[in-house]
């Protein structure tokens, strides 16, 4: 796994860019879809994995809180062991902001989760409250011990729920967790975004019945019991919106593989505005070479 944190990139002058690149697979999608290993006693496999530090970080929660874990070549086998842990490390949770999405599969398996103040990369306020009001919505009760958030509920249940913001890890968060409630939730106001729709396809192949995917109103039938699943993360829509801006910015001609036209629709349309023209078919996003913007 690679680990190695880099402190700095060095650019040097080099002729005109072209050539082909393949994306990687979206980080957001995978993180929580490690957190949801913990929804299931049956291997999740996910294809497609980024072998990054905040992968690297989530996985050592995971294995903190008793799944199992194996990564190589981009597949990573998830399973779920027999004692699970409600204990989230302090000193995990200050590594990655996204060690908060494991609270509300614990809650839903094992009925209570202990964890510190998520840390992560600090670029500007990035509230927690939504996360807060979902879990209390579907019946959890919160407390402070000292440094330690403590969440506990006997039992989920499914009610309405509106986010004051369309945050994309509360929608992710909320909907990990109402997938084992008892009855119906509807998210409203709920993120849209192509890793939102990622996480909620490899519940759906679990077993959680989830409706109205790709809308920012979302409706799940909670269920008894997930099931393990096999899943390819998407490419990283992000990644492949910088290599573009890059491209166009030199005049460069750039092929761009493992991507989802339909996340680009409105990628495209911006960068039409600047006189950019991009080429989408199944999987392959082009940018002609020798275009400038106007």
């Amino acid at each position: 796994m690679a680990t190695k944190h880099l402190k700095s990139f060095i650019v040097e002058k080099s002729p005109g860019l072209h050539g082909a690149v393949r994306v990687s697979g979206n980080k957001n999608a995978a993180l929580p879809m490690i957190a949801a290993a913990l929804l299931t006693d049956g291997e999740i496999v996910l294809k497609n994995v980024p072998e990054i530090l905040d992968v690297s970080n989530m996985l050592r929660i995971a294995d903190a809180l008793g799944v199992s874990s194996s990564l190589s070549k981009g597949i990573l086998r998830l399973k779920r062991g027999g004692k699970t842990s409600v204990q989230i490390p302090g000193e995990l949770c200050n590594l990655v902001r996204t060690s908060m999405l494991f609270a509300g599969p614990l809650l839903a398996r094992c009925g209570k989760a202990v964890l510190s103040r998520p840390g992560g990369d600090s670029i500007g306020r990035r509230r927690l409250d939504a996360h807060f009001y979902g879990l209390k919505c579907l019946g959890a009760k919160l407390d402070s011990i000292g440094d330690q958030i403590v969440v506990e509920a006997d039992k989920l249940r499914g009610r309405d729920i509106f986010f004051d913001e369309a945050s994309v890890t509360a929608t992710e968060h909320i909907l990990m967790t109402a997938a084992l409630a008892d009855g119906v939730t509807v998210i409203r106001n709920a993120a849209s975004e192509p890793h939102v729709q990622d996480l909620a396809e490899l519940l759906r192949k679990m077993g959680a019945r989830i409706s109205g995917i790709g809308t920012n109103t979302l409706t799940v039938r909670g269920v008894e019991k997930l099931g393990g699943a096999e899943h390819e993360i998407m490419g990283d829509h992000i990644e492949a919106g910088s290599y573009l801006a890059l491209a166009a910015a030199t005049g460069a001609e750039l092929t761009i593989r493992g991507i989802r036209p339909g996340h680009f629709w409105m990628t495209r349309r911006i960068f039409e505005k600047f006189g950019i023209k991009i080429e989408l078919s199944p999987s392959i996003l082009r940018i002609p070479g020798g275009q400038m913007p106007v």
